[in-house]
Order: structure tokens, then C-alpha cells, then sequence
């Protein structure tokens, strides 16, 4: 069983492996109930968004964590994948930049991820 930031490390590492961009991850556990943490990236299309969901689940079942909850994994502009203590948002740009939940999560840490991406 992993700890909520070995989880949510676990999902960041994934979408890194899977070119995601702009990769942010977000403390929550002192600004909401809903998760521990938020994890946001944009995908450069909606078959790189099911690919990137694909691989979160994959890298995280490997692991015995297994989804709540999976949602617009059909749309195509976004699917939010929930691990309970994390939750995973992808998005196509426009809809990041609609949504905008740095915006409305600002008061959650921003936890520093360059030690877990591909490229460090």
C-alpha cells in the first residue's frame, strides 16, 4: 500500500513517461477533504489524454492501488482519474486553461517534482 505522495510521485512518474506537459502536482490535504493530492497535466490530444490515463492506472494497479472512479475518459478534452487520497486531471490545453484549477486550488502547496521527471 502506498503513502498518498508515494502515490500521487508514482502518477506523476507515469505521465512523465508518457511525454505529458506541464506537470504540476498540488498538496491539498490542508485546503480540501476531497484528496491529499492533485495531480494536473495537459496532453497534446485527446489519444495522448487515454494514453496518459492508461498508463496512470497501469503504473498504479502494478502497485495494488486501484481507481475509484474514472471520469470523461470518452470526451476527449479531459478525464479525471480518482485514487481517493489523489486525484489525477488531464486535460486538453483549452480545457486546462478553462477549468484552471491552479486558480481555484491557489491556496494548495505546489510540491516540487523536478527530482521525479525524466529530464533532471
Amino acid at each position: 500500500m502506498l503513502t498518498p505522495k508515494e502515490l500521487a510521485e508514482t502518477a506523476v512518474q507515469a505521465l512523465d513517461a508518457k511525454n505529458a506537459h506541464d506537470i504540476k502536482l498540488l498538496k491539498t490535504t490542508d485546503v480540501t477533504v476531497l484528496a491529499d493530492y492533485f495531480v494536473i497535466c495537459t496532453a497534446a490530444s485527446s489519444t495522448q489524454i487515454k494514453t496518459l490515463a492508461d498508463a496512470v492506472e497501469a503504473a498504479l494497479e502494478a502497485k495494488g492501488e486501484e481507481k475509484l472512479h474514472r471520469e470523461g475518459y470518452r470526451s476527449g478534452s479531459w478525464v479525471l482519474l480518482d485514487f481517493g487520497c489523489v486525484v489525477v486531471h488531464l486535460f486538453m490545453e483549452e480545457a486546462r486553461q478553462f477549468y484552471n484549477l491552479e486558480r481555484l486550488w491557489a491556496d494548495a502547496q505546489e510540491v516540487d517534482i523536478s527530482t521525479l521527471l525524466g529530464g533532471a
